[in-house]
């Protein structure tokens, strides 16, 4: 789907909560998903130029989650612990912490599989 600005981005990320929700998806995937979602879609549209392309899915025990922006932008490969008082830089490693793989492709954009426990 797409997304144009923060407004979109919530009500995008409650429908992806609400069908997670309705298949049985534990609470704390749940949660993960929507922090990494938002985390993504919060960069595209900040960094790729206003506009974001999400999807997710669920794949047995994984959950997948896709999101591009307009513009190309390639994520580094690995992320750095930022310090606590900083007051930009940590969205990429909460996406790594919380994901089991995250990879890059210029056509379809940051893709992330978390596992549901």
């Amino acid at each position: 789907m797409e997304i144009l600005d923060y407004n979109a981005m919530k009500t995008a990320l409650a429908r992806m909560c609400a069908c997670f929700a309705a298949e049985n998806v534990p609470e704390n995937a749940v949660f993960d998903s929507k922090l990494v979602a938002h985390e993504l879609l919060a960069n595209a549209l900040q960094y790729g130029g206003g506009r974001a392309y999400f999807t997710f899915e669920r794949r047995g025990d994984e959950i997948r989650i896709t999101v591009r922006g307009e513009r190309e932008f390639r994520p580094p490969e690995k992320t750095d612990r930022v310090g606590v008082d900083a007051e930009r830089g940590r969205g990429l490693f909460l996406v790594d912490a919380l994901s089991a793989e995250r990879n890059y492709s210029a056509e379809n954009g940051i893709s992330v599989v978390i596992l549901i426990r």
